[in-house]
């Protein structure tokens, strides 16, 4: 698209982030609804959503419309990753619950590795609108499957004309430090973990690699080691403690940054795999906490994690790439270090408020 469009990378960053930041800014309000119109219903209506949205794509060959077009699919995708840690948290015990979780963000690490190596290579050789196309058919099976096999829920029952009242939850919600705190963790870790793939992308497409995209997307197969963290954390919150987890895994994540930084495919292959490992455990650590945290209203608890998991993916995309623009991969370090120290900073302060509550408690 930069070749394309002509466009640095900062501007062409907006087609990442112009679909996070609606999905951000609209996964409260499809909370709320889930809560007065029930959460298979909000589920169905943006799954079936995206393929349409998706095809609009193919309507404009503007950088701005095709950014607008971004945009309206991140509203249409937000009605799902609002409400289904809520629908699962609603449905499944507590042990079951943590497993689920793993599961699902396990999922969502196929489907990025999916999308992003069906992306690079039926464009490269067929085109955009091919790769549009396609993607639109393997999304309306998708609708078709989940319609077919998502059970009716048993345990919630809608409550209509109380927007007022869920509204007040959500500050409720961020009043709670051990909510808030996680939610921030979330944030941070989400803004690192995707663009550090992002400025890897335009690295490794720039002399002396000078890689083609489809080459270039067989990085998103590091997704993997996330795929099997991601599903490991919910055994490891069984056992130990959540909060040490999201220390290694972040710990992992920052030891994969360094490892990259080295100018070798190998070492950076082997650094993405250790940002992606350390990125997803931590991750879904954080979001079961919340799921597991909020006494009440669990889907608004989760669209919030989801609304600064995904603003800072959003804003953190500006930031790296401008940090490599200005200081190489140098300036990638440097910028990534501070995000990470202010993570474990976090970190620490989700364990000094948890304390905290339980003494309240007791």
């Amino acid at each position: 698209m930069a070749e394309k469009f002509n466009a640095s990378a900062i501007a062409i960053n907006w087609l990442l982030a112009a679909g996070t930041l609606t999905l951000a800014l609209t996964l409260v309000p499809w909370a709320i609804a889930s809560e007065m119109i029930g959460r298979r219903t909000v589920m169905m209506l943006s799954l079936f959503l995206l393929p349409f949205t998706g095809m609009a794509m193919l309507l404009t060959d503007s950088l701005l419309m095709l950014t607008l077009a971004r945009g309206v699919m991140g509203v249409s995708l937000a009605g799902f990753a609002a409400v289904a840690v809520a629908y699962m948290a609603e449905e499944f015990t507590p042990k079951a619950l943590v497993l689920a979780v793993g599961g699902y963000i396990s999922a969502n690490s196929l489907g990025g590795i999916t999308g992003r190596l069906y992306g690079g290579f039926v464009t490269e050789y067929w085109g955009r609108e091919v790769a549009v196309v396609g993607m639109a058919m393997l999304s309306f099976l998708g609708v078709f499957l989940v319609n077919r096999l998502l059970p009716q829920q048993q345990y919630f029952t809608p409550k209509k004309g109380q927007f007022r009242t869920h509204s007040k939850q959500v500050i409720e919600h961020l009043k709670r430090r051990v909510l808030g705190v996680a939610m921030l963790i979330g944030g941070l870790n989400f803004a690192l973990f995707v663009n550090l793939y992002t400025v890897m992308g335009f690295r490794l497409v720039a002399p002396p690699y000078s890689l083609s995209i489809s080459l270039t997307s067989m990085i998103f197969l590091c997704y993997l080691s996330g795929t099997i963290t991601a599903k490991l954390s919910g055994r490891w919150s069984q056992v130990y403690s959540p909060i040490k987890g999201m220390v290694i895994g972040t710990t992992v994540s920052v030891t994969g940054m360094w490892i990259a930084s080295f100018d070798s495919l190998y070492t950076m292959i082997i650094g993405l795999l250790f940002i992606s490992s350390g990125a997803f455990f931590t991750h879904s650590l954080a979001y079961a906490w919340v799921s597991q945290k909020a006494k009440t209203a669990k889907a608004t608890a989760t669209a919030l994690y989801l609304v600064h998991y995904y603003v800072g993916g959003s804003l953190g995309g500006f930031y790296l790439v401008a940090c490599r623009q200005y200081g190489d991969w140098f300036g990638v370090l440097a910028g990534g270090m501070a995000l990470y120290a202010l993570i474990y900073l976090l970190i620490w302060r989700l364990h000094v408020c948890t304390k905290f509550e339980l003494q309240e408690h007791e």
